[in-house]
């Protein structure tokens, strides 16, 4: 399986998260200045939310996205107060034609003082879990 891993992290939360993918996948982990130049079957994609709504540079990048070289997204993000950034990106890729897996990760991010220290050790070995699950 043909894997490639693609995030925009503003305060590093969501890089780390992505390098744990990276881990367990062995695939590079690359921020979104990074095209997705090469046939993959899977995109894991890192975002997070920012006032409320996804930043310019995940919209930007979801833009560059082909059916013909990404089979299937799978989205992780984290957030100190939304749920979860899936919906909204989700939305976005479907408008590609790419298709969104329906398993998401999501935990809680840090903001300030908002859900200080998150991602925490045992989001991010949730998160390990969650992708050993999902190749």
């Amino acid at each position: 399986m043909k894997i490639a891993i693609r995030y925009y992290s503003k305060t590093g939360h969501t890089k780390k998260m992505a390098e744990v993918v990276e881990k367990v996948t062995g695939a590079q982990a690359l921020d979104t200045t990074h095209p997705v130049d090469e046939e993959v079957d899977v995109l894991f994609l890192g975002s997070a939310v920012y006032a409320a709504g996804i930043d310019d540079r995940i919209k930007k990048f979801i833009a560059t996205l082909s059916k013909e070289k990404v089979k299937n997204v799978i989205c992780f993000s984290s957030a100190a107060v939304l749920a979860s950034s899936y919906s909204q990106v989700k939305s976005l890729l479907e408008k590609q034609g790419l298709s969104v897996d329906a398993r998401e990760f999501h935990c809680k991010g840090q903001f300030s003082f908002i859900q200080r220290g998150h991602p925490n050790d045992e989001d991010l070995k949730n998160l390990e879990d969650f992708v050993r699950g999902v190749i």
